[in-house]
């Protein structure tokens, strides 16, 4: 009830400035615990600056969370965790620093490059993998919202090309129709009639793949980004 609670909250205040303010000094515990996994080491407020893009972060999840996207805490430690992997692809001097650190001052500085190069990548791949795994957790308890489980949709995928692309074309008409979109997320039923209406896909079609179009739709439109990426959706 506390976490229902909380996300009814962060609905009421996401337009008002001073009770995010707020919300946000209530929870910097845990921001600052949510940063500590990430990082691996005890962090401090007005020292590290990834605390400072965990703030930011958790202010943009309050701004644009919706209550289809399950609960807040889960998708305000998902987006913290996107915003620090952002952060140091573009400060790349922030991650492994020890590779360089450990190297002798006259050795060759081409080592010191590929040694650096070679940790940052191993560090976005174990990263991606993280994030990508966070999101899977997310989108298992969003279909099962819909009383859907990864085994229904993987029941429900398309063996022929042409059926994968009616399946996509019935997604992508949901996802491009804001309305029909909404009724969907709110009232959380796939509406066969107005999708065969406007795609002509046949009905037994879009009612066999119910369970792929309606995750399609979810990742598609949702805060997916590692597993939109990982799958080929076109």
């Amino acid at each position: 009830m506390k976490d229902f609670g909380l996300n009814e909250r962060v609905l009421k205040v996401k337009d008002d400035a001073d009770e995010i303010s707020r919300l946000i000094e209530e929870y910097k515990p845990f921001i600052a615990s949510v940063v500590e996994k990430h990082v691996g080491h005890y962090v401090e407020y007005g020292r590290d600056d990834e605390l400072s893009i965990a703030l930011m972060a958790f202010h943009e999840a309050v701004e644009k969370y919706d209550i289809a996207k399950g609960n807040f805490l889960s998708f305000a430690r998902m987006t913290i965790k996107h915003r620090l992997v952002d952060f140091y692809r573009r400060e790349p001097k922030n991650v492994s620093m020890v590779y360089l650190d450990s190297t002798d001052d006259e050795e060759d500085e081409s080592y010191r490059d590929i040694t650096f190069d070679k940790s940052l990548k191993e560090y976005d791949e174990r990263q991606i993998s993280e994030l990508r795994r966070l999101e899977l957790v997310e989108m298992k308890n969003e279909l099962s919202q819909w009383g859907i489980t990864f085994a229904d949709v993987a029941r429900s995928s398309p063996k022929q090309e042409s059926t994968r692309k009616a399946y996509l074309k019935a997604a992508n008409f949901v996802i491009k129709s804001p309305e029909v979109l909404e009724i969907m997320k709110t009232k959380r039923y796939l509406p066969v009639d107005k999708i065969v209406k406007a795609t002509g896909i046949p009905r037994k079609t879009v009612e066999r793949g119910r369970n792929y179009i309606i995750a399609a739709v979810l990742i598609l439109s949702g805060d997916y980004q590692y597993i939109r990426e990982y799958i080929q959706w076109r």
